[in-house]
């Protein structure tokens, strides 16, 4: 059937099982979101309130889903402002197709309104992307762009559409029920094969990494985002127990294995437990699933398990030996390895081991206990959140002292519950991804975790919450500064607290008032504990603005650059 350009994204979108999309229209995308309106009936449009967030929900929906999150802007500063949002999900992994509409080919790199390279811009934060400059090819782009994003190490993938071509016909051709269109498309580009070939290792290499995890005394299991990636949560608890081994995680590793397990040992890092820390430094085998060793994990890389073989399975090889020599490897999808070398594993109960890590357990800051009467403790705001949320709960974080507290105290007993920006630390991240992951579940309740700092960035989405009446429960972190921004001016420029105070508004009650969502203000435990109840049952889309003192810390730290074992565990103001 011969159809537009605008109409082919549609077919092609509706051919990749995509039933919704986030964006913002403008001139030069028009065409597409007539198309849209047209098939409102296949295609559900979110409009938010700004095109990054439109990227973040795409990235939250696509995070907790594991199918692919599509957004779509207009030309010039809509598709600048997806761009954050694309680099976000291309440092943690994600697999989001971004479209944007670019002016008329006629009109390319003339300087024309609203004309921007935004391939070139997006180059080194997507796997891919393409402009396409012929209708002809916009199908088989299309269905390059979702193998491409979802295959491998998953990521964003962005299409530009002259305008100009979303209005000319071309015959559109149908894949065939249950084809990819994979085949096709690696018969007539000979390098596209490299893009979605995953290696395989061969019998002797798992052999040969079964024998020296099967030799370990004191063995760990550094589990990070890859192993969510890749659906091996069941596999991994299968090989600790099996083989009693501690698994520390990394910040995106947080929801991989249950936090009330006793063989977790909770994150690893600047801010990790004592336990997983010193698991690290004193193992002889740190087991890496699926991590990119970053240097918020590993502090000092010379002193980085340096007792240990570190062995390190990931799908991607370029991480291997990037940011820690290597002692092992295999290379290939996580959870098909955890699979062969299941059998392999022998049996062990590393009893004085477990016991020495148990012993560091037990090693925790003076302050996680503390009860102000006119503030709220991080670690009870949090274990009250999961008392009411329990573990079906989606929790989303902004960036910031919140961030770090939720992934220390938040007992994560399901995968993919957590979902934050780890590899680019995107201040305004957690609404939108809030909102898509809300979309993508609708049934399941959302629960948005906010810095007061990084709430400000993104606050404009509330009238997006209101809108859809999506019923997130947003727990404003109010400590009035930009708190790890302040802990490190307290500890490295002698409490010059330069731009870090957040002494002026907005009024939260009036701002959510303002855009017709719920409000509750907590001051104390006992006030957080009632109105956090009693907005979670409400489900209703509200704010529940928690004061937290100014000078909290994050605690247990690693001073950066330092050894991961030389943790603070307390601070004298």
């Amino acid at each position: 059937m011969k159809i537009t350009g605008a109409q082919i994204v549609i077919e092609c979108l509706v051919e990749q099982g995509v039933t919704t999309v986030f964006g913002y229209p403008g001139g030069n995308i028009l065409n597409i979101y007539d198309a849209l309106y047209q098939n409102s009936d296949r295609i559900n449009h979110i409009l938010t309130a700004h095109e990054q967030a439109a990227a973040h929900a795409a990235d939250g929906y696509a995070r907790t889903t594991g199918n692919v999150g599509v957004c779509m802007a207009t030309s010039g500063p809509g598709a600048t402002n997806l761009v954050t949002g694309i680099a976000t999900a291309y440092m943690d992994s994600v697999p989001v197709v971004a479209i944007t509409c670019n002016v008329g080919t006629p009109l390319l790199g003339k300087d024309t309104f609203q004309e921007i390279d935004i391939t070139g811009v997006t180059l080194p934060i997507t796997k891919h992307n393409f402009i396409v400059k012929d209708v002809k090819d916009l199908a088989k782009t299309f269905r390059e762009a979702f193998i491409i994003a979802k295959s491998g190490r998953p990521g964003p993938v962005l299409i530009d559409i002259p305008k100009d071509v979303t209005a000319k016909s071309w015959e559109f051709e149908p894949l065939p029920k249950g084809s990819d269109g994979l085949k096709d498309i690696v018969a007539e580009n000979a390098n596209f094969s490299r893009v979605v070939k995953v290696a395989v290792p061969t019998d002797e290499e798992i052999k040969k990494a079964a024998e020296i995890i099967n030799k370990a005394e004191r063995p760990v299991i550094y589990a990070g985002g890859g192993v969510k990636i890749s659906g091996a949560e069941k596999e991994l608890l299968e090989f600790a127990e099996k083989a009693q081994i501690p698994v520390a995680e990394s910040l995106m590793g947080r929801d991989v294995f249950p936090a009330s397990h006793p063989l977790c040992t909770w994150m690893v890092g600047m801010h990790g437990t004592r336990a997983s820390n010193m698991a690290v430094t004193e193992s002889d085998l740190v087991l890496a699933l699926g991590s990119r060793f970053s240097d918020r994990v590993i502090g000092d890389p010379k002193k980085f398990a340096e007792h240990a073989t570190v062995f390190h399975i990931d799908i991607d090889p370029a991480e291997i030996n990037k940011n820690i020599p290597v002692g092992g490897q295999l290379i290939g999808d996580v959870k098909a390895i955890l699979t062969r070398l299941l059998p392999l594993i022998e049996k062990h109960d590393h009893k004085d081991w477990l016991k020495k890590v148990d012993d560091w357990k037990k090693e925790v800051p003076a302050c996680y206990s503390e009860v102000k009467a006119d503030a709220i403790n991080p670690k009870f705001m949090l274990e009250t959140v999961h008392k009411y949320a329990g573990d079906e709960a989606y929790i989303t974080t902004e960036v910031g002292q919140h961030q770090m507290w939720t992934a220390q105290f938040y007992p994560f007993g399901k995968p993919r519950r957590f979902v934050t920006s780890g590899g680019l630390g995107t201040m305004g991240f957690g609404t939108g991804a809030a909102m898509g992951i809300q979309v993508a579940h609708p049934e399941d309740r959302v629960v948005h975790i906010a810095g007061d700092g990084s709430f400000r960035m993104n606050c404009n989405e509330l009238c997006t919450i209101a809108r859809y009446n999506l019923p997130i429960v947003i727990v404003l972190v109010n400590n009035g500064t930009l708190g790890n921004v302040r802990v490190w001016q307290k500890l490295f420029y002698d409490k010059r607290y330069s731009h870090t105070t957040l002494d002026f508004g907005p009024d939260w009650g009036k701002l959510a008032d303002a855009y017709g969502v719920g409000y509750y203000k907590a001051g104390n435990n006992a006030e957080f504990e009632k109105v956090f109840k009693e907005a979670f049952e409400s489900k209703k889309p509200c704010i529940v603005d928690s004061r937290v003192d100014i000078d909290e810390m994050i605690l247990p730290m690693a001073i950066p650059g330092k050894p991961i074992d030389d943790q603070m565990m307390s601070w004298d103001n």
